[in-house]
């Protein structure tokens, strides 16, 4: 089995995010501590989060995948946006350990804006150096990227040598985006069985916690990042299907981020809750 639910809006509070998970029928989900693109985030309600918590753990909901704002750079050539983003992300870390703890905090490593990746990831390194320590509950995940512009993460390859340079590495595993990795060039319609065995030799399945589950806009390998409706892309919904019922991959939480109003993550939740009945 695996866990399935979308991205939410924390705008009317937590409680209500998990209330309107129930309702989509998912059983996980997906949310920004603060806004998207970044800037300060809002107080937490301790009553507010414990509504949230209390519902996650009566409906048997699987492990919650916070995300870092799209904007945080921590590979950043200016310093001020490098301390910006570790401020950013230490005190979301922060409120995770307080508030939901036990759960994922995923964010996209990085852009190297021209330093060059060896730069990049020496940064990316050293800022999560500063960050993470071995006290803490929450489980940062490095997202796969499709490698647009100078983005740091593009291959399995990338992501090792981040985790190799970590100094508490239990903290630490991957985010495997389906839409990332079939642009980033990894054909995963084609052959996911070598895919997930080229991530195992790489970086290790073990390490490997949560799934974004969506269809992609464009072709294998195209580097451009554009998400689609399952099934209504270039991956389809037969490679889609096999990835959700790969045996490797169960027990995940797997996260919606198709362009989807409610009603579309309702039907695409009931959809991969289908396939996981079927053999």
């Amino acid at each position: 089995m695996i866990y399935i639910g979308s991205h939410l809006s924390v705008a009317k509070g937590y409680t209500h995010m998990a209330e309107t998970m129930v309702d989509y029928g998912g059983n996980t989900f997906a949310f920004f501590l603060r806004s998207p693109r970044g800037g300060a985030a809002k107080e937490i309600d301790p009553e507010d989060a414990a509504g949230m918590r209390k519902i996650v753990e009566e409906q048997g909901f699987g492990p919650l995948v916070a995300h870092a704002p799209y904007t945080m750079n921590l590979a950043a050539a200016k310093n001020e946006i490098r301390m910006k983003a570790e401020k950013m992300m230490r005190e979301d870390l922060s409120r995770m350990d307080e508030f939901f703890p036990g759960n994922f905090y995923n964010f996209h490593p990085g852009s190297h804006v021209g330093q060059g990746v060896d730069i990049g990831t020496y940064k990316i390194a050293e800022s999560l150096n500063n960050i993470v320590h071995g006290d803490g509950s929450t489980t940062v995940l490095l997202e796969t990227m499709a490698g647009k512009g100078s983005e740091v993460g593009r291959n399995f390859e990338e992501l090792r040598e981040l985790l190799d340079r970590v100094e508490f590495p239990d903290r630490f595993g991957v985010c495997l985006d389906t839409c990332h990795i079939w642009d980033g060039g990894y054909d995963i319609a084609g052959n996911l069985d070598n895919v997930l065995q080229e991530f195992d030799w790489t970086i290790g399945l073990d390490r490997l916690y949560a799934i974004h589950l969506n269809d992609s806009m464009n072709v294998c390998g195209s580097h451009k990042d554009r998400h689609q409706k399952l099934g209504q892309g270039e991956i389809g919904a037969e490679a889609l299907k096999a990835v959700v019922q790969h045996p490797a991959l169960q027990g995940k939480p797997f996260i919606l981020e198709t362009p989807n109003e409610p009603a579309g993550y309702k039907k695409e939740i009931a959809e991969v809750k289908g396939w996981m009945r079927k053999d």
